[in-house]
């Protein structure tokens, strides 16, 4: 046998159970807008050409060019469009960009655990380092929104072996790391379940725009392609989620920007037929469902 991870067993699609999101809807749409603050001279970061030595003066610029004016452009359009976020959060914006997080808490976006920067992978620590890198991170989003988050995406995406132990175990409801499906699925932790709610890694600014070197107009196209053919599947009864993840630096370019709102806009304008909403509510409304009906 080869070796398996234990979290959750296989189910194939058609067995699925035909439940709804709200209204009726079958379909339900997400954005993740990932709030990052990066070490200067040291650590790790999305590179828009190959680094130099550090420090590397023209990626951490490109990066910080997304908090000090992509972000802010891209806030506008959310505002333009009347769409919701999910924002991925840094502990640390909240030392470097506190007005950024200010203005997604008036708006009521729903703020997620990120890590405390994303110079850093969690999956590399010894398990007493990595849920203190948790429980540092949502402690201060706790302190900042009054809340704790619920939601946990790591940086880069990186687990160990136990990161979905540690993340019930501090409390967190759900955890974007794993992108295996189209429905949340419930995972198995030692600490009790653990909602997986699809992330994507195709609709995805960074394996797309920075991985395949997609341009911009190509980006928004996968965007409305993936919208348009989930709107078909959706016929057969079987409710998806579909997710769009953003990082400021890469769509907050101008010209990035102007295609983004054109693919959002296809979206936007089906707000009847879709559910239009973030990954906390897509928890929430899941807890619903009859036991049993996400596996």
């Amino acid at each position: 046998m080869l070796p398996s991870h234990g979290r959750y067993d296989y189910l194939p699609w058609a067995q699925r159970p035909r439940e709804s999101w709200p209204g009726g809807r079958k379909l339900a749409v997400y954005l993740g807008v990932n709030l990052e603050h990066f070490a200067f001279g040291e650590g790790l970061g999305a590179e828009l050409a190959p680094g130099g030595p550090q420090p590397d003066i023209l990626n951490y610029a490109w990066r910080d060019y997304g908090n000090r004016v992509g972000a802010w452009r891209l806030l506008q359009m959310l505002d333009e469009l009347s769409l919701p976020a999910t924002v991925l959060l840094n502990s640390a914006m909240y030392g470097y960009a506190p007005d950024l997080v200010a203005a997604h808490r008036a708006r009521g976006d729903e703020i997620a655990g990120h890590g405390r920067t994303n110079s850093e992978r969690q999956s590399v620590l010894p398990e007493a380092e990595e849920a203190a890198l948790i429980a540092e991170s949502t402690a201060a989003i706790t302190q900042h929104e009054g809340a704790p988050p619920r939601g946990w995406l790591s940086p880069w995406i990186a687990e160990s072996r136990v990161t979905p132990d540690l993340l019930a175990e501090a409390g967190y409801r759900y955890t974007l790391n794993w992108c295996m499906d189209d429905q949340p699925v419930w995972m198995r932790t030692r600490a009790g379940r653990l909602l997986a709610i699809p992330y994507p890694q195709e609709a995805n600014d960074i394996p797309s725009i920075v991985g395949r070197k997609d341009g911009a107009e190509q980006f928004a196209e996968l965007i409305v392609e993936d919208f348009s053919e989930r709107m078909r599947q959706v016929g057969d009864g079987l409710p998806q989620v579909m997710g769009i993840a953003l990082h400021p630096y890469i769509v907050g370019q101008p010209y990035r920007l102007r295609a983004l709102r054109r693919a959002l806009n296809v979206i936007a304008a089906q707000r009847e037929a879709v559910w239009i909403t973030t990954a906390g509510a897509i928890y929430d409304h899941c807890m619903t469902w009859p036991e049993g009906s996400l596996r």
